[in-house]
């Protein structure tokens, strides 16, 4: 397992532990969720089954913990290229930072308590992706009113952070 920084609601380092850990004990970390859109879509994926948590359920393009020194927008396009196969060169341009916040989600077994960076980048409906099964069971690009329109009428579809973050993502493409 990987390590993730704790940090306080401003998002100040506090040290490190493992991530497995900081869930199951619910501890405050930083996080990001890379939301990859185009002129009229949004680049969705499932999360894969067999994840520890949230397994099954929509979600943004990517997310995960950037380490202790560690550019979030570098993470987020290094995760990217492993989760969803993405050539960084496929995209219009570098992630930007468009909001971010706090979140805390009771999981069953752990907890979700995050500060959670949230980066948006553009890129072609026809990009080339190669998910890796682990990861991700499929991706999908759905039209931003049908995706407003699922989230209101199956939330439970959605992971807990998406539901915060992807109305913050849709209010800075319009």
């Amino acid at each position: 397992m990987s390590e993730v920084l704790l940090v306080d609601t401003h998002d100040r380092p506090l040290g490190t532990m493992e991530k497995l850990e900081a869930h199951e004990k619910g501890l405050l970390h930083r996080a990001f969720s890379l939301f990859i859109v185009s002129d009229e879509a949004m680049l969705i994926q499932r999360r894969a089954t067999a994840k520890y948590h949230s397994g099954g359920l929509w979600a943004n393009a990517c997310c995960s913990h950037p380490g202790r020194n560690a550019d979030v927008v570098d993470e987020a396009i290094r995760r990217a290229h492993e989760e969803l196969g993405l050539d960084p060169a496929q995209l219009e341009d570098r992630p930007v930072e468009v909001a971010s916040f706090v979140y805390r989600a009771d999981l069953g077994s752990v907890f979700e308590y995050e500060y959670d960076h949230v980066l948006l980048a553009r890129a072609s409906q026809a990009v080339q992706l190669t998910p890796d099964p682990e990861e991700v069971d499929r991706v999908a690009w759905v039209g931003f009113d049908e995706l407003e329109r699922r989230l209101l009428e199956v939330p439970d579809d959605f992971a807990p952070w998406f539901l915060t973050a992807c109305p913050l993502v849709l209010a800075a493409t319009r």
